[in-house]
């Protein structure tokens, strides 16, 4: 599986330990993340992530920063991206049965790394029921 992977500086640890397990697991990760700690503007590292996942370069995305909601709303400008902001399992499940979601936004100072990984897995495990689900998923763009 082909997935982007980017984030902020509150990000980047568990942006390693995500990749470290992606690659793990035989898939291909391309990371638009910044690699330190340092404070940096989220959209920056967020943008190509939603670039490379509404051109269908990459087969999901997976986007950090503190709380998930700023690098959320940027991937959701795109016309055919569905990002799902997910601090549980539950809702992470949810977000792919139900919304068909492509990119998982996870908020680091509110999740562990654990946490976070499990979150992944379930992401990228869990497929969409479609049905009912894919009549509302297709009202979600405005074009």
């Amino acid at each position: 599986m082909k997935i982007a992977i980017g984030n902020d500086h509150a990000g980047t640890d568990y942006k390693n330990k995500i990749v470290s397990q992606l690659r793990l697991e035989g898939h291909q990760v391309t990371n638009f993340g910044t690699d330190t700690n340092d404070s940096v503007d989220y959209p920056d590292f967020i943008h190509p992530v939603a670039k490379a996942v509404d051109n269908n370069e990459v087969d999901f995305g997976i986007i950090i920063c503190g709380s998930g909601n700023g690098a959320s709303m940027t991937a959701n400008k795109y016309q055919n991206v569905r990002s799902a902001l997910c601090w549980t399992n539950e809702i992470t499940i949810l977000a792919r049965q139900h919304n068909n979601a492509n990119i998982i936004s996870i908020p680091a100072r509110f999740t562990s790394e654990h946490q976070a990984i499990a979150m992944v897995n379930s992401f990228l495990n869990t497929e969409f029921e479609g049905g009912r689900h894919q009549l509302r998923v297709k009202k979600i763009p405005c074009a």
